[in-house]
């Protein structure tokens, strides 16, 4: 801990250290739940696997990073992981609430791809601003929310699009589920450039110079 003390009122201002650097847990929990739903809208991971995930990895694990960064005065950071937090928690309670209640039961499939169309619209508006946001971090982390981006994206026009013709014509969210593993990869890589640059104290994987200043 460092002190710095003012003469003129005899009171000591302590300043504690920041904390570690909690962005390699966001990204890892962000990179993890999203591989996991992501491979299900590809049609090749089986569905509900990415729930439990939802709620303590990418939920309750990237809230935690969020309020990390908030104490390392990361304002960014803190913004991204809280909300991505807040989103997987919401998202994983929706589906536990719509297969527990009997929340399906009163709705047509096409009301619960209109939602989620909607639900994935508003995070695509929050992600807009954060994309540009992130020129100013690096390279890496540019390119998590880009692919980010364009995996929602892809998933608000596969939602509408499933929501009006009855579940037909899926590709559109096959493409998303196949973006959000590359948006998981470049969130892995992120994560552990992060791990791996902090533990020897050196660049071992780049993230690349800020693209805007």
């Amino acid at each position: 801990m460092s002190a710095m003390s003012s003469e003129r009122t005899g009171i000591t201002v302590v300043e504690s250290t920041p904390a570690a650097d909690p962005a390699a847990l966001g990204l890892a929990g962000f990179a993890l739940t999203t591989f996991l739903l992501s491979g299900h809208n590809a049609s090749w991971i089986p569905d509900l696997i990415w729930v439990g995930p939802a709620i303590f990895y990418g939920g309750i694990a990237q809230l935690l990073a969020g309020m990390w960064e908030f104490r390392n005065r990361n304002v960014f950071g803190a913004t991204a992981f809280s909300t991505y937090g807040a989103f997987w928690l919401g998202f994983g309670l929706f589906v536990i609430l719509a297969l527990t209640t009997g929340f399906l039961s009163s709705y047509k499939a096409n009301d619960l791809s209109n939602a989620a169309a909607w639900f994935l619209f508003a995070f695509a508006i929050f992600n807009t601003y954060m994309l540009i946001g992130s020129m100013r971090v690096n390279k890496a982390v540019f390119g998590v929310f880009l692919t980010l981006e364009i995996t929602e994206i892809l998933l608000v026009i596969g939602n509408f699009n499933s929501a009006h013709t009855n579940g037909k014509h899926l590709w559109w969210v096959h493409a998303g589920g196949w973006a959000g593993i590359v948006t998981a990869a470049f969130a892995w890589y992120t994560s552990a450039a992060v791990v791996w640059n902090n533990q020897a104290g050196r660049t071992v994987l780049p993230v690349g110079k800020p693209m805007m200043r």
